[in-house]
């Protein structure tokens, strides 16, 4: 739990509550009043965690940036900025407040009222629910767009820190986005067993940035849009860095056709698993009774590599 006090706290008798047994700790913040860490009451949040958000958030931009990409949807000025909602929205998620009726009670909270930037006690409360769904409905494809190059481009100022990279290994993948009602996109997915989001994701496999995430239905294929997301990532990377070496690792839900093609083209190195069927576990049997027999007698994991063309009957062309 983490309290907000003023320079000094004072107990019913006029003098420093010191009968804690935890001492406290004080940390910076944005705001003028002390931040401090305690076990005692008064203004409490249980999301000690913004302070670190909100400091990151503050060194990358990411708020700011995204608050100038969405649309003002309101015809007078607003009590709220756009900014303060983005904010609100994006620290709520942070902390796992996925729900938009969760506005309606952390709109009070102390911690998120100062970072989102009002005064715990005496500013004003947050957004409610309303507002944020209004803000999350005034978003259109052109807005998502323009913050899926904001997430590119803070991708690339920090990824060159240290320097243009020699080489930028991106790690495609899908993942499942669990949903709880008849939203728009909610569709069940055999293989995860749930009605579900079907998002996909790019992170840097070396750094661990993420580059950019594409929200998709849920009945949506693993590869669905990979070529497409792939060919923006690799034009901006050759822009700002013209002499880079790229890679693709991705799962066996991308092993389509349309991305090893793109790759060859490119001369994009690519590592690509392939779903188990009988034809490859053909090829594989010899490798596996030598992993098997190395297992047995070294006691550990075996892990051993071989080379050989596979195509599926749809394919052109086979791969190796």
């Amino acid at each position: 739990m983490v309290g907000l006090f003023k320079d000094s706290t004072l107990a019913k008798g006029g003098s420093l509550m010191t009968d804690c047994a935890t001492q406290r700790m004080r940390f910076e913040s944005q705001s003028s009043l002390a931040l401090e860490a305690a076990f005692d009451g008064e203004r409490i949040t249980s999301d000690g965690g913004l302070v670190w958000l909100a400091k990151m958030d503050e060194e990358l931009g990411l708020c700011e940036a995204i608050s100038e990409r969405v649309p003002e949807w309101r015809n007078r000025k607003g009590r709220h900025s756009l900014l303060s909602l983005i904010r609100q929205r994006i620290f709520q998620i942070a902390c796992g407040y996925f729900d938009q009726n969760d506005s309606d009670t952390l709109r009070e909270d102390p911690l998120l009222k100062m970072v989102c930037g009002a005064l715990p006690e005496s500013g004003a409360n947050l957004a409610s629910q309303p507002t944020i769904s209004r803000l999350e409905n005034a978003a259109t494809k052109r807005c998502c767009h323009q913050i899926a190059q904001v997430l590119l481009e803070i991708y690339l100022t920090q990824r060159e820190n240290d320097g243009a990279p020699e080489r930028v290994l991106l790690d495609f993948d899908s993942t499942d986005d669990p949903t709880h009602g008849e939203q728009e996109g909610c569709y069940y997915h055999g293989y995860y067993e749930q009605h579900m989001y079907h998002p996909l994701i790019v992170f840097d496999g070396e750094s661990g940035h993420l580059i950019t995430a594409l929200l998709r239905a849920g009945n949506t294929h693993a590869s669905n849009s990979c070529v497409a997301i792939l060919k923006r990532i690799v034009g901006a990377l050759r822009q700002r860095w013209p002499e880079v070496t790229i890679e693709i690792r991705a799962d066996g839900g991308f092993a389509v056709p349309a991305l090893y093609d793109y790759c060859e083209r490119e001369s994009i190195s690519y590592t690509i698993a392939l779903i188990t069927n009988e034809r490859l576990k053909e090829m594989a049997t010899d490798l596996l009774e030598e992993g098997k027999e190395e297992h047995q007698s070294m006691a550990h994991k075996a892990t051993l590599f071989d080379e050989d063309l596979y195509g599926a009957a749809s394919w052109e062309k086979e791969a190796g």
